[in-house]
């Protein structure tokens, strides 16, 4: 599955913004999907992950209230809401898929991964 990403861009703190991740190619209900960030200098970290059919979400601890990870199966597209943002959240953020797998926080599970979309949170 061939992942691109769109949606970011520059807001204040508590501002508001939802990235997209559009999916072409393979079954997109056959893939398990996540959200990943990497801030400049640091290591990629997970957000949040969805299963196939959106039975099981998991958030990272610093999102979690916060940002919403949903998608719609039809349209094949994974959506980030992501709401009251801090500055700590500006990163590039990455979607990722994992084919029949498990929802996991590990980004070494995932084998297909978007450009990456850039958000920038000002105080």
């Amino acid at each position: 599955v061939q992942l691109v990403e769109s949606g970011g861009g520059s807001v204040h703190v508590g501002g508001s913004l939802r990235l997209s991740c559009a999916a072409s190619g393979r079954t997109f209900s056959t893939y398990t999907m996540a959200w990943f960030r990497q801030a400049t200098g640091k290591e990629r970290e997970f957000v949040a992950a969805i299963s196939c059919f959106g039975g099981d979400i998991f958030y990272d601890g610093s999102v979690e209230g916060r940002f919403t990870i949903s998608r719609d199966n039809a349209e094949n597209t994974l959506y980030l809401q992501m709401n009251n943002l801090k500055p700590e959240d500006t990163a590039d953020y990455f979607c990722a898929g994992r084919h029949y797998g498990a929802v996991s926080y590990i980004s070494g599970d995932y084998n297909n991964w978007g450009q990456g979309t850039q958000v920038t949170v000002s105080s």
